[in-house]
């Protein structure tokens, strides 16, 4: 199995289209190497040329005669297939293709890709790119990379890596990571990502006992699997995955004949695979640097009551509010604990945040004291201080850090973030022992948070257990299903749905309203339509028999005048069901991850509402419950507003059951809808159900493709 050590640490290079020039791609690499002294072979490939950059050159890789482990290639695409084949017959192990003109531009450029895939995968031969920026190692002065950045910004080596799809974005990063102070062992660019990708590189990383960070940038995933395990092997190993993904395509999204799939657009599928696979997700890149510069003394705390202690009354309130929309806990001290903190510091306001006004400098000797209360008494996992610029004063600095040391003492597997505004030599006093300086107090909060996520991600590590869920592997159509079939498979599932029966013409109604006086509902039955309300498909509080004759009437006008080409099956009668939390609760196979699970408030408006929750199947109990409590009208399923809480065990039993249905059937279904499903006091049950197969899928796609 390939290391990063292997691809990182090569005993040769040769480069394929070395330039003379320093500035161009075939030159660049070759002067940094040879600036920096890489201590491996070198060796130009130009047969226009006896000598490049002061070194020998070869008129092609088999020309020589040494051994060659890492071949870089930038020549034009129409020749990069030769080359392959030669570094093949050169037993290389790695091959970097700078070159563009593949699947980005199509037509011949993909025959070229799929060529070099095909070459890769049959010999064995590592391929980086095509169309990439390249990589380094810090620590080797290796740099087989045509970034102008190195040329700036020497690396500093250091336990963090970068892994980038991008090549300009991740000279980006490293180039704003190198003047944040940050060391950048390695960084890797993918390009097209032919063999190497994104998630591969990850994994790499997390395996590599030098790294202890991880930054990466992505625009899309196509392996998901190689994916989500590359993130479960940097949390198993507790290397924290701070990870920016871009991009909001709607990828997948033909044929979203339901509302689980319109609403399952990539964007909040990528947001819950990173987040349940323990990696933290960015939105800018100061926020990414903030985070990998916090995780530098490699504490993370695995819970999140956060104690604040300031000198200023409006810097505590930000940053409880910062906390609040962080989801952290910023608990109070306890009663006893506060006093002895009022008596220290009579002027304090000794709650949480621990308000010490400014007047705290004139006796920096309260400093351990209060520090030590907070910790011991108040419970908290860790601390910021906001000191703003008093902590940069040249007569303040040096007794507040040696207060800061002395309180810290016997609390060294606890974080302590100093918000202060000071000049870098400072900063760089405080950092040399062990303490973070941030600035901003609210993005001192956040980069905290991220630290608590990947406490607790570490913390738990909790492994998918194998599930038995032969039971829900059943018997699936392929073709397209009306309601009544998709509720008679769920049935077998044992998912809650509302029982129901076919009405062919008027006179099939006497039965229902000869024995009862049930209220009733009339719907559409047609594997052609699914959103039956749309169509004017749906009657409601059908009474007695004379108002069914009319309401077949309407419905059945309804939708020929609307929908004239749909198959009608008849239609459908149900009892009449009120009261209870209109939900949604479906799934989808996305194109990257597979079976998906989706909880959200549903009806009519699931889609203008879009308060949903997303999840890989098969979910277990705890995580079920949690998709619950994720949602911001969770409050609702507990009774809010004098409301009696509902069933929540068998909305749990639901969820489950469904991801397990959706799970074990996979190969044969797209998507399943229950909309609505009524969750009440005393039941759960779905008054709608919805299966597109496979097969319907693949038929709805290639139409659309057609018109």
């Amino acid at each position: 199995m390939t290391t990063l050590k292997e691809i990182m640490s090569p005993k040769s290079i040769a480069i394929v289209g070395a330039s003379d020039n320093k500035t161009r791609i075939g030159g660049r690499p070759l002067a940094h190497m040879i600036e920096q002294n890489f201590s491996g072979g070198i060796f130009p490939i130009n047969p226009n040329r006896d000598t490049v950059q002061g070194l020998k050159a070869y008129p092609t890789l088999l020309d020589v005669k040494e051994d060659l482990d890492f071949i870089l290639i930038a020549v034009p695409s129409d020749i990069v297939v030769s080359v392959l084949e030669q570094a093949v017959e050169k037993k290389a192990k790695t091959a970097l293709i700078f070159s563009s003109g593949f699947s980005e531009i199509g037509g011949q450029g993909e025959i070229y890709q799929n060529q070099i895939k095909k070459i890769s995968q049959e010999s064995g031969l590592r391929v980086i790119g095509p169309n990439c920026l390249g990589l380094f190692n810090s620590a080797t002065n290796f740099y087989p990379t045509f970034t102008s950045t190195i040329d700036r910004a020497t690396p500093r080596p250091g336990g963090i890596a970068i892994a980038s799809q991008s090549g300009a974005y991740g000279s980006h990063i490293y180039m704003v990571a190198h003047q944040r102070g940050l060391g950048i062992r390695y960084w890797m660019t993918t390009g097209n990502e032919v063999d190497l990708s994104v998630g591969e590189t990850i994994q790499l990383m997390a395996e590599d006992p030098e790294v202890h960070s991880i930054m990466a940038y992505a625009e899309s995933v196509k392996d998901g699997k190689q994916f989500t395990k590359a993130l479960d092997t940097a949390r198993s190993e507790k290397k924290p995955v701070i990870f920016m993904k871009v991009g909001r395509s709607e990828v997948g999204a033909a044929a979203a004949n339901s509302h689980t799939a319109s609403l399952a657009g990539e964007d909040i599928i990528y947001d819950e695979v990173l987040r349940a696979h323990g990696a933290y997700r960015v939105r800018s890149t100061e926020e990414m640097l903030d985070v990998a510069y916090a995780t530098k003394p490699r504490i993370f705390p695995a819970g999140k009551n956060l104690g604040l202690v300031t000198i200023s009354g409006g810097g505590g309130v930000l940053m409880a509010d910062a906390a609040a929309d962080e989801g952290l806990t910023v608990g109070p001290m306890p009663q006893d604990a506060q006093d002895q903190l009022k008596k220290l510091v009579p002027f304090a306001s000794p709650m949480n945040p621990v308000d010490v006004t400014a007047q705290f400098f004139n006796d920096l000797s309260i400093v351990p004291k209060f520090t030590d209360l907070m910790l011991s008494r108040g419970g908290y996992d860790a601390l910021i201080g906001f000191w703003t610029s008093v902590a940069g004063s040249p007569l303040l600095s040096k007794p507040l850090l040696s207060s800061l040391k002395q309180a810290m003492t016997g609390y060294e597997d606890k974080l302590f973030i100093n918000c202060m505004v000071a000049p870098d030599e400072i900063v760089k006093t405080y950092e040399s022992e062990g303490f973070l300086c941030i600035e901003d107090p609210t993005r001192a909060v956040v980069a905290m948070s991220a630290l608590m996520f990947f406490g607790e991600k570490f913390k738990s590590n909790e492994i998918q257990k194998k599930l038995d869920l032969q039971k829900y592997l059943i018997d699936i159509p392929q073709r397209k299903l009306n309601e009544i079939d998709s509720a008679e498979i769920l049935s077998k599932a044992n998912l809650p749905i509302i029982k129901s029966s076919i009405i062919k013409n008027i006179d099939d109604f006497t039965p229902f309203f000869e024995a009862n006086k049930d209220k009733y509902v009339l719907k559409i039955l047609s594997s052609d339509i699914q959103h039956k309300t749309d169509v004017g498909g749906v009657l409601l509080n059908i009474e007695n028999i004379d108002q069914a004759r009319k309401a077949y009437k309407t419905i059945t006008q309804n939708v020929q005048e609307k929908v004239p080409n749909a198959s009608i099956d008849g239609l459908m009668i149900s009892p009449m069901v009120k009261g209870g939390v209109e939900c949604i609760l479906g799934g989808k196979i996305d194109p990257v991850f597979g079976p998906m699970v989706m909880l959200g408030i549903g009806g009519i408006y699931a889609e203008v509402m879009k308060d949903i929750a997303f999840a890989e199947a098969p979910v277990s109990r705890d995580k079920a419950k949690l998709m619950i409590s994720s949602l911001k009208s969770k409050d609702i399923f507990l009774g809010a507003r004098g409301q009696s809480a509902v069933d929540i065990d068998g909305l749990i039993d639901a969820i489950v059951n469904l991801s397990n249905f959706i799970a074990i059937n996979s190969d044969k279904i797209d998507q399943v809808e229950m909309n609505p499903i009524l969750v009440s006091k005393n039941n759960v049950i779905a008054l709608d159900a919805l299966i597109i197969t496979k097969s319907d899928y693949l038929e709805g796609e290639e139409s659309g493709r057609k018109s």
